[in-house]
């Protein structure tokens, strides 16, 4: 068993003594309610802190994935364009009558009247018998 301290100090039920124990118990009601109003205002703002952080973190992965998203596409555009700018100088290619008549000798054959065409492999392309190491 433990042995319990006697206090030394007698109490006094006179008026001033019942005015400081009860000034001490206000005090100490206050200190205990402005702990807790304190631990709710920290956790009020820890929680307010923790949503924002996830909340940024959310937006900054999706940023990151819109900016390589953005970039896919400014690379497929380069891409496009090029085509567009091929397509272009190609139709108005096909707007010269005499690129077409040679177009259509060239890739199927057709003639003019007394005229006879000859297929000759490209100078450029190896047949199958030579060999690589030129």
């Amino acid at each position: 068993m433990k042995k319990q301290k006697k206090n030394k100090v007698a109490y006094l039920p006179t008026d001033f003594a019942k005015e400081q124990y009860a000034t001490y118990a206000k005090q100490k009601r206050q200190v205990i309610f402005r702990r807790r109003r304190l631990a709710v205002i920290c956790t009020v703002g820890i929680v307010a802190f923790i949503s924002i952080g996830y909340s940024l973190a959310r937006d900054y992965a999706r940023l990151a994935t819109l900016n390589t998203y953005k970039q896919e596409t400014l690379v497929e555009q380069k891409q496009v364009n090029k085509e567009v700018k091929q397509l272009k100088a190609d139709v108005t290619l096909l707007e010269n009558d005499d690129y077409v008549a040679k177009l259509a000798r060239s890739r199927y054959f057709y003639s003019k009247d007394g005229e006879i065409n000859f297929k000759i492999p490209d100078s450029d392309s190896q047949s199958p018998t030579e060999s690589s190491d030129k």
